[in-house]
């Protein structure tokens, strides 16, 4: 891990999260402290249902936390910026637009008020070269493939330069290989980029691949950070070389741990 990582970039102080149903109160997360530095890569692990999305949207932006207070680059997060680009499961793609006109909303959203056309343009071609699109730049999101949107989906995020890219099981839909070229991809984007990163997911491999701390999150509901585990492993990361490596088996026992031995799965408590 580099130096920066000392730095507080992402703060979440005392975070609860509490949504009124017909039943009541339901009290998703509780008591969530974490902070992320400046360029650290960081999972968000658990059960379904343990309030992981909740957590990356409240980081969004996209909700108010009912306690606590969340803050970024020392602003507090009262919606949300292009300092914060999120990728979803569902890629989100207008159907009718091409690649490069659903990247480019986003690039004249954010910078359309300063830069010329040709400037705009130059933005949204560099970020699909970035995620190797520049041949399907022309196409619509019908005529290409899942892994090929989730890519759309990342160049967009990136095209508007954020500072934080938040990630909410962007590989979740995809088969197996497809997932491990995009993770792979993924590395090297953001060794390009330094971005600070929050990836929210559900694959205990990806979580120790990509982070360089993984947050394991309690069963809801009212869930809170059961663990944080450091994974230092050297970068770049190559998961063949990585498949033997003692430290890597460690990790991922550690987290599988976790999640199976010390936290009961959710579905085992519904039966």
């Amino acid at each position: 891990m580099s130096a920066n990582l000392t730095t507080k970039y992402i703060q979440i102080e005392g975070v609860e999260q509490t949504f009124k149903t017909s039943k009541g109160p339901f009290v998703a997360l509780r008591d969530i402290n974490l902070t992320v530095a400046k360029g650290e890569f960081v999972a968000l692990i658990g059960h379904s249902g343990c309030g992981k999305s909740t957590l990356l949207n409240l980081i969004a932006g996209l909700t108010t936390p009912t306690q606590g207070h969340l803050i970024c680059a020392n602003r507090e997060i009262a919606g949300p910026g292009p300092d914060r680009g999120v990728v979803f499961q569902n890629h989100s793609l207008l159907p009718w637009l091409t690649c490069f006109e659903n990247v480019y909303l986003a690039v004249e959203r954010v910078f359309g008020a300063a830069e010329s056309r040709s400037q705009l343009k130059a933005r949204t071609d560099a970020a699909l070269a970035l995620v190797g699109l520049t041949p399907a730049a022309q196409k619509r999101p019908g005529e290409i493939s899942g892994g090929m949107k989730q890519r759309v989906g990342i160049a967009r995020a990136l095209s508007m330069e954020p500072n934080v890219l938040l990630l909410d099981e962007p590989f979740g839909a995809l088969d197996a290989l497809t997932r491990a070229k995009l993770q792979d991809e993924l590395l090297q984007i953001v060794a390009k980029t330094q971005s600070t990163v929050v990836m929210v997911t559900h694959d205990v491999d990806e979580a120790v691949l990509l982070s360089d701390r993984i947050v394991m999150m309690t069963n809801g509901p009212a869930a809170t950070i059961g663990e944080v585990l450091a994974v230092e492993l050297p970068r770049p990361r190559d998961r063949i070389a990585l498949a033997e490596d003692r430290n890597y088996v460690h990790y991922r026992k550690a987290v599988i741990d976790f999640l199976y031995t010390r936290q009961s799965h959710v579905e085992k408590l519904a039966a």
